[in-house]
C-alpha cells in the first residue's frame, strides 16, 4: 500500500475532526508538519477548528500561528490566555516573532512585550523599527560573524564551543573590528581547507549586502538572481546587523503571488474562508459597488443610442461582442505589464517600445478578428454594412484596450494605487465604454 501524501493526511484529519474522532485525529497529527496542521485548521469551520486547535500539542502553537492567515490567527489567539500566548512566542525566531507581534491587537501586543526579557525586547524593537516589507523587517539578528585575520582552526574551535548554529546557516559573515561587513565564509570552504588558512584568504564577496531598507520585492529578486540561501543585511554605515534566510523569502514570493490573484477580485490572502457572513459581506459589498458603477456607466452609454437600437435590432444582438473582445485583449496586456512591474522590467527607457509593441499587437489582432467577425455577421444576418461596422469597432477597441492595458498600471503606480487591485475594474470600464461608443456610434452615423 502506498503511503499517504501530505494532502491525504490533511484531508483525513479534517474528516476525523468533523466526525468527532479525536483519538484518530491525534494519531494523524503526530506525523504532520506545523504547516500541514495550519492548512487543516484553515479548512475547518470555526467550531470544529477550535476542537482541532485544542487537540494540538501546545509546543507547536507558535509555528502554527505563523502559518495561518491573519483572520484565522486572530480567531485562535482570541481563545488563548496570556500564558499560552507568551509560551507560543518563545518558540519563534526573532523575524517570525516580529511578524506575529505586529498582527496582534494592540492590547495583546503590549502584554506580550511586557512579558519578555529586556534583552529580547530590545532585539525585537530593533526589528520592529523597520517597515514590515523591508529587509529590516524580514531579517533575523541571529548571525555568526568572524574576523578575517584569524585562521580556520580558530573559527572551528569557536563553533564547537558555541555548540549550535542558527537555522538556515550556510555561511559565516566576515566583518572588521568595527562590525562592518567584509564578505562571507561558506561552510564548504571552512570544512575543506587547511586549518592554518586565514579567513581573509578564502572569504568571498560574491554579492553585495542588502541595505536594511531594501524592499521585500528587491530582496526576493536578489535571492532569485543569485540562488541564495541567506544574505547579509547592513545599515547606512555598512555594519552587519542581521541576515535574511530563504524560508522568509519563499513566504514573500508566495504571498505576493497569492495577493496579486486575489486582489483582482477585491479579496485578501489573509481572509478566512469561514469568516462570519456579515464581515465577508461588508468586505465584498464595496467591490461589488465599484463594479456596479462601471456597469451603470456602460448602461448609460447604451441609453444614448436607444433610437438606433430600436431601428436596428441586430445591433442589440451583437452589442456585447466588441466590449468582450476588448476586455480580453486589454487583460492580456494588463497582466503582462503588472508582471513586468513586479520584476522591475519596465522603466522609462523601454516604456515607449513596450507601448508601441502592444498597440501593434492590438492593431493586428483587431484587423484579423474584424475580418472574421465581419464575415460571420454578413453570413449570419445577410448584412454587409453591419459586418463592416462591427469590424471597424473591433479594431478601435482592441487598439484602445492594448494602450489602456499598458498605461493604466503605470499611471496607477504613479498615483500610489495597486494596479492588481484596481487595474481590472478600470480597464473593463475603458473597454466597455469605448467598445459600445465605437460600435453604436458608427451604427448611428452610417445607418
Amino acid at each position: 500500500m502506498e503511503p499517504e501524501t501530505d494532502e491525504q493526511q490533511s484531508s483525513v484529519l479534517v474528516e476525523s475532526i468533523s466526525d468527532g474522532l479525536l483519538t484518530e485525529a491525534r494519531k494523524i497529527m503526530l506525523a504532520m508538519h506545523p504547516a500541514e496542521l495550519a492548512d487543516a485548521l484553515e479548512s475547518l469551520p470555526p467550531a470544529r477548528r477550535l476542537v482541532l486547535w485544542n487537540a494540538i500539542d501546545p509546543e507547536l502553537d507558535g509555528e502554527i500561528l505563523m502559518e495561518v492567515g491573519d483572520e484565522v490567527r486572530e480567531s485562535l489567539v482570541r481563545d488563548m490566555d496570556m500564558e499560552e500566548l507568551r509560551a507560543a512566542t518563545e518558540q519563534l525566531d526573532l523575524d517570525d516573532l516580529a511578524d506575529f507581534v505586529q498582527s496582534l491587537p494592540e492590547h495583546l501586543t503590549a502584554e506580550v512585550l511586557a512579558g519578555m526579557g529586556r534583552q529580547d525586547r530590545e532585539r525585537l524593537d530593533q526589528v520592529l523599527a523597520y517597515p514590515e516589507d523591508s529587509a529590516g523587517g524580514l531579517m533575523n539578528l541571529d548571525v555568526i560573524t568572524v574576523r578575517g585575520d584569524v585562521t580556520l582552526d580558530v573559527v572551528l574551535r569557536y563553533l564547537r564551543r558555541r555548540g549550535d548554529m542558527p537555522r538556515q546557516t550556510d555561511r559565516l559573515w566576515v566583518t572588521d573590528r568595527y562590525g562592518r561587513y567584509e564578505g562571507e565564509l561558506s561552510l564548504r570552504l571552512l570544512l575543506t581547507n587547511s586549518p592554518d588558512t586565514l579567513v581573509s584568504d578564502i572569504s568571498l564577496r560574491n554579492i553585495e549586502p542588502l541595505h536594511v531598507l531594501t524592499t521585500q520585492n528587491d530582496v526576493a529578486r536578489a535571492f532569485q538572481d543569485f540562488d541564495l540561501v541567506s544574505a547579509p543585511v547592513v545599515d547606512d554605515n555598512g555594519r552587519l546587523i542581521g541576515r535574511i534566510t530563504i524560508d522568509d523569502v519563499v513566504d514573500v514570493i508566495r504571498d505576493e503571488a497569492e495577493q496579486s490573484v486575489l486582489s483582482m477580485a477585491g479579496l485578501n490572502q489573509e481572509d478566512d474562508i469561514f469568516a462570519p457572513v456579515l464581515r465577508s459581506t461588508r468586505k465584498r459589498a464595496l467591490w461589488l459597488g465599484v463594479n456596479l458603477l462601471t456597469a451603470l456607466l456602460a448602461s448609460w452609454v447604451i441609453a444614448q443610442f436607444e433610437t438606433t437600437l430600436e431601428r436596428v435590432v441586430t445591433l442589440a444582438v451583437l452589442m456585447s461582442v466588441v466590449p468582450s473582445m476588448g476586455g480580453i485583449a486589454g487583460s492580456q496586456t494588463l497582466t503582462l505589464v503588472i508582471r513586468g512591474q513586479a520584476l522591475n522590467q519596465i522603466n522609462r527607457n523601454n516604456l515607449r517600445d513596450l507601448l508601441t509593441r502592444e498597440v501593434a499587437i492590438g492593431l493586428l489582432n483587431g484587423v484579423l478578428w474584424a475580418l472574421i467577425v465581419a464575415a460571420l455577421v454578413w453570413l449570419w444576418f445577410d448584412d454587409q454594412q453591419i459586418g463592416m461596422i462591427i469590424g471597424a469597432a473591433l479594431i478601435v477597441n482592441l487598439v484602445t484596450a492594448a494602450y489602456a492595458g499598458a498605461m493604466l498600471p503605470m499611471l496607477m503606480r504613479r498615483l500610489g494605487i495597486d494596479p492588481a487591485l484596481a487595474g481590472g475594474v478600470a480597464l473593463t470600464t475603458v473597454t466597455d465604454v469605448v467598445g459600445l461608443v465605437a460600435f453604436l456610434g458608427l451604427a448611428t452615423l452610417l445607418l
